[in-house]
């Protein structure tokens, strides 16, 4: 009897099946960069808190820049300063549009020289298109027109997907907002 269920159990694996929860999912995987198994377009808003803005902050920071950064450097890279930020996404461009998800994490500046991120967060889908999360990391190699950060597993709807969101600086004011544009595309999904 334990040798049957062994050769069941073994069976499902091998036919890319995944029991989570009381539903079973099939294990879809692209074949092609140009053909994710899923793919969805949204807008990054990030309101950096500035003294004033209390009722429209989405983020702050933790810690200050340190002294190293503004020692070696002639303008401020903000060196060794993390945000920690809860932040709305949007479908449309403006932030008034239909949330989707929240982007709930930290980026803090990595480097002495240059004015660069990294990011860490999770998209966190409550709606009725989509419920689960997302979890995203990856340079922000703030002078690049576009970058790739990682999508490195999920829940709900994107039980352990993988993939990579092409993000782009799509506007920003000064140093207290910015949005950016996601284009998601995941190649490992389950459905």
């Amino acid at each position: 009897m334990l040798g049957l269920i062994i050769i069941a159990l073994l069976g499902l694996q091998q036919a890319g099946v995944v029991a989570h929860g009381e539903r079973s999912r099939r294990r879809l995987i692209s074949s092609s960069e140009d053909e994710p198994c899923m793919r969805m377009n949204v807008y990054y808003h990030d309101i950096l808190y500035n003294g004033e803005n209390n009722g429209n902050a989405t983020s702050a920071a933790a810690t200050q820049p340190t002294a190293l950064s503004r020692s070696v450097s002639i303008n401020d890279t903000f060196f060794g300063q993390v945000i920690v930020f809860d932040d709305v996404v949007t479908a449309g461009q403006a932030l008034a549009s239909e949330p989707v998800a929240r982007a709930q994490g930290f980026y803090f500046y990595d480097n002495k020289e240059r004015l660069n991120a990294w990011f860490a967060f999770s998209l966190v889908f409550n709606s009725t298109a989509h419920k689960g999360t997302l979890n995203v990391m990856g340079a922000d190699l703030i002078f690049n027109k576009t970058k790739d950060f990682s999508i490195v597993g999920g829940t709900g709807d994107f039980f352990m997907s993988r993939g990579i969101a092409t993000v782009r600086t799509d506007s920003y004011e000064g140093l207290y907002y910015f949005r950016l544009h996601m284009d998601i595309k995941l190649y490992e999904c389950y459905v």
